[in-house]
């Protein structure tokens, strides 16, 4: 397993909760996904991508390396924010602003991405689309859980390299 971020807090705190738990075989390191995807192309049977698209200066080259990572066959997941109103109002105003889960001006509301332009990305680099499932949020029970068809604010997918 190797994690890559360009935070060196984030590393830092993986690396100690590594440590914790005894997690053997995992590496962390400081680089962008294009740069191990130079370095490592098609070495991954899995390749995740959470919750950070909606950071990144060119979404599409991620998700470009991320399809250069996996191998032939193998599994990619993105989970993102949708850009919409009520995605404006529950990821921003509602968890930095009201619920305080995030720091104020975690998120900006013209980085996050459609669904329809995230497929439309992953398909442009070979990827297929398997399945797509929504993220909800209650704030009164403090639960997350999936939805089937609820993705107008977190979303995940699921998506395939195919194989020669």
């Amino acid at each position: 397993v190797t994690g890559i971020d360009l935070a060196t807090k984030s590393l830092k705190v993986a690396q100690l909760h590594a440590l914790e738990t005894q997690t053997p075989n995992v590496s962390y390191r400081e680089l962008s996904a294009e740069a191990l995807a130079a370095e490592k192309p098609a070495s991954f049977d899995v390749v995740t991508c959470m919750e950070m698209l909606e950071h990144v200066p060119d979404p599409a080259s991620t998700i470009r390396a991320c399809a250069e990572l996996a191998k032939p066959g193998g599994w990619l997941f993105f989970s993102t924010i949708n850009r919409n109103p009520k995605a404006f109002l529950f990821a921003i105003i509602g968890a930095e602003y009201v619920l305080r889960l995030l720091p104020r001006g975690t998120h900006e509301y013209d980085k996050f991405i459609k669904p329809s332009e995230l497929v439309g990305s992953a398909r442009s680099v070979g990827l297929e689309l398997v399945e797509m499932k929504g993220l909800t949020y209650n704030p009164l029970t403090q639960v997350y859980a999936l939805h089937p068809n609820d993705v107008s604010v977190n979303y995940l997918v699921a998506m395939r390299k195919p194989a020669p």
